[in-house]
């Protein structure tokens, strides 16, 4: 026989929007604004991102990575665009981690990479594409102000990224769709870059080794 006595359980957060309290009930959640007995938690350190996250130097790249996931569905070569020379996994995804000592070197790959940002400082973004033209944007949190959450970059476009001046680390993560295969990248050269790109040489010469 039903009581008629409902659990709640009572969670909180502070953010730097106030701080909040979460009810959770057989109804769902409820947010509500108000005071909490939970401390405003500090932000973590680069290093300690990298401890929790198992994250590893990405050598070739620069930065710091852990696969999170690949998918044991494999997909034959005949399924895939003629760019692939043989069958790669159906998806893989990562964590990808930079610092102000780190960045992404210029490279491109076959297939189609989606950046995705979690936290940390606002980065820096230049895509060279096939017709010639570039882009450079933001990666980051303040959406209001133009940085982008996630950013798509096309198969075959050179890409690039490091944390913005001032910054301490950002975090974020790539999904791909046919998943990573180490034969389908290429890292790019400064010079044959900069002759391509003259506009964009200086940001070229600062994400290439």
């Amino acid at each position: 026989m039903s009581t008629g006595i409902q659990t709640v359980r009572s969670l909180a957060y502070s953010s730097r929007f106030g701080v909040f309290g979460i009810l959770v009930g057989p109804r769902g959640f409820t947010c509500v604004r108000g005071q909490s007995s939970v401390s405003s938690q500090r932000m973590l350190t680069a290093k300690e991102v990298c401890k929790l996250l198992k994250l590893e130097p990405l050598v070739a790249e620069g930065g710091f990575f852990a696969e999170t996931y690949r998918s044991a569905h494999r997909l034959p070569k005949g399924a895939l665009s003629n760019c692939y020379p043989g069958e790669r996994s159906q998806s893989t995804a990562i964590y990808y981690l930079l610092t102000p000592e780190t960045f992404s070197a210029m490279h491109r790959l076959r297939g189609d990479e989606v950046y995705h940002f979690y936290l940390g400082d606002p980065v820096e973004m230049l895509k060279l594409k096939p017709d010639g033209s570039a882009e450079a944007l933001l990666l980051g949190q303040d959406i209001g102000g133009g940085m982008r959450l996630q950013q798509v970059v096309c198969g075959g476009t050179w890409q690039g990224l490091r944390l913005a001046p001032g910054g301490s680390f950002a975090l974020m993560g790539t999904t791909m769709a046919p998943g990573f295969d180490p034969a389908d990248f290429e890292l790019g050269r400064r010079e044959e870059l900069s002759a391509a790109y003259p506009a964009y040489a200086p940001l070229i010469a600062m994400l290439t080794r």
